[in-house]
């Protein structure tokens, strides 16, 4: 191996596209990143341009393609991971989009998905998918984007067209037109694909009314996706790894032993555990998943999802315009010797594990002539904490007992946040030296297709730890404040 072997990441997210350029050691030697537009059609939808989206991979790959150059190295792979369940469909000749991407935030199909769960449907789901029935999932959207035009239906029973989720549209995109495909991580955040046999179930395709035709082809998370048409780049690279974005983050976290657990702070917040070759059921409404599928072997995972923790700072940012940029809070958080009895649940998009209340909404509690924008910026932040601690405490029910936490994102750059959440959990929180792990994950994968990393124990070697938080707070102080977070949720919940 030499070191002039460069890796590309291209991580699609919910807020931002971002490209990043790794050594064959898993360092990042640089980044491209651009934000994008989130549309808002009715309360509670949420869309994506996919052009926009399309354009802003083209531009942040092709900067770090260059770089690539100038630094004299030669790209082995190309890795890609993504915002999960956002849904697209797409014609097949003309490789135009049928209809906006829909976020996988979006809950416009509360009501449809409440219908099926009224008649009994949940379990069927469940026990083929390890999911509940919740907009949150592809297999509604895509329904809904059929139903949207019967135009758009009569297309789809002719085979004219194609679904993807994001990374599938990228790989149709970048291969040009010439490979329909995606990664068993990915299939099963669809609700249409058996995670226990891994292929597509006809009986859930049936339920939706989707046709079988529409699905891409479902490969291991590293493996041959084909390679970049010539004309974007200058030269064609190989597409050689793909993961969902929480996969992909345990997979940089070297979350490779059963019982290790990784927790992702972006535009919401994941924490997965891996389950080894056991697909364990959750007896409180968490996710049973794919953590990923190598040389056809499946490694399952219990996770759990919350919606909004990055979005929550973003609408401090731009909505409510308190802040001017993210990397204040800390500074602001940290001046405050309390929260003052106030309380944000940020159910802007519903309430993910383990409540799953798609109608819930967002929350402001315990306002007084005293608060001000600090007080609502230091309970912006608790709340990621507060939320965590609740999925913990779901996974402590099922019997998984967490000593350990390593996180990863954008949001914990903050160290008063991963303080707090250190002494919420109550638990030892490691925050390692690359803390964008999605996009070395994807990284990872690419090199373990092309050569450049032997195996996961390689993989594990490169993982280090930058930072370690121990809990501090009192516990009667921590419990006064669960306290009043769990009559903040009762309250939002009715």
């Amino acid at each position: 191996m030499t070191s002039d072997r460069h890796l590309i990441a291209i991580d699609q997210g919910t807020t931002s596209t971002r490209s990043v350029l790794f050594s064959d050691k898993g360092q990042p030697l640089f980044t491209s990143q651009t934000e994008f537009t989130q549309f808002f059609p009715e309360d509670g939808w949420v869309e994506h341009n996919p052009e926009e989206i399309w354009q802003s991979v083209l531009s942040t790959c092709g900067e770090v393609f260059a770089e690539s150059k100038k630094l004299g190295g030669s790209i082995a792979g190309l890795g890609i991971t993504n915002q999960r369940e956002t849904s697209l469909i797409w014609n097949r000749t003309s490789g135009e989009v049928v209809y906006n991407a829909i976020v996988w935030q979006d809950r416009r199909t509360a009501n449809f998905c409440a219908d099926l769960k009224s008649q009994g449907y949940e379990s069927m789901v469940t026990n083929k998918t390890g999911l509940l029935l919740d907009p949150y999932f592809s297999a509604s959207k895509i329904a809904w984007i059929l139903d949207h035009d019967s135009n758009i239906r009569a297309q789809a029973e002719r085979g004219e067209l194609a679904f993807g989720t994001i990374d599938s549209f990228l790989i149709w995109k970048l291969t040009g037109g010439k490979v329909h495909a995606t990664d068993a991580t990915n299939a099963a955040r669809t609700m249409l694909y058996n995670i226990h046999d891994n292929h597509w179930d006809e009986e859930l395709l049936e339920l939706f009314n989707i046709p079988a035709s529409l699905l891409p082809e479902v490969h291991d998370c590293a493996s041959d996706f084909g390679q970049t048409d010539a004309e974007l780049f200058g030269e064609t690279i190989k597409i050689a790894g793909v993961a969902g974005d929480q996969h992909a983050a345990s997979i940089g976290q070297a979350c490779f032993e059963p019982g290790m657990i990784k927790s992702t702070y972006g535009t919401g917040c994941f924490v997965m555990v891996n389950t080894g070759d056991k697909a364990i059921a959750s007896e409180h409404r968490l996710l049973t998943t794919i953590a990923y599928r190598l040389k056809g072997e499946t490694t399952y995972a219990i996770e759990g999802s919350i919606f909004n923790a990055g979005t929550a700072v973003q609408w401090l940012r731009d909505g409510l315009g308190i802040i001017k940029s993210a990397g204040e809070t800390e500074a602001i958080a940290s001046g405050l010797n309390g929260n003052k009895g106030v309380y944000l649940v940020p159910a802007f998009t519903g309430m993910g594990a383990p409540y799953w209340d798609a109608e819930a909404r967002g929350a402001l509690y315990g306002l007084t002539r005293d608060t001000g924008p600090e007080e609502i910026v230091r309970a912006t932040l608790e709340s990621v904490c507060y939320q965590t601690n609740d999925l913990f405490m779901a996974m402590a029910e099922d019997g998984v007992e967490p000593s350990i936490i390593r996180v990863d994102g954008g949001m914990v750059a903050n160290d008063w946040l991963v303080q707090q959440l250190s002494d919420t959990i109550n638990l030892r929180v490691q925050r390692p030296v690359v803390t964008e792990t999605t996009a070395l994950g994807a990284a990872y994968l690419a090199g373990l297709q092309t050569g450049v990393f032997e195996s996961l124990d390689d993989l594990a070697s490169y993982w280090q730890r930058e930072a370690d938080f121990e809990p501090k707070m009192e516990t009667d102080t921590r419990e006064q404040l669960l306290a009043g977070w769990r009559k903040a949720i009762e309250r939002t919940l009715l």
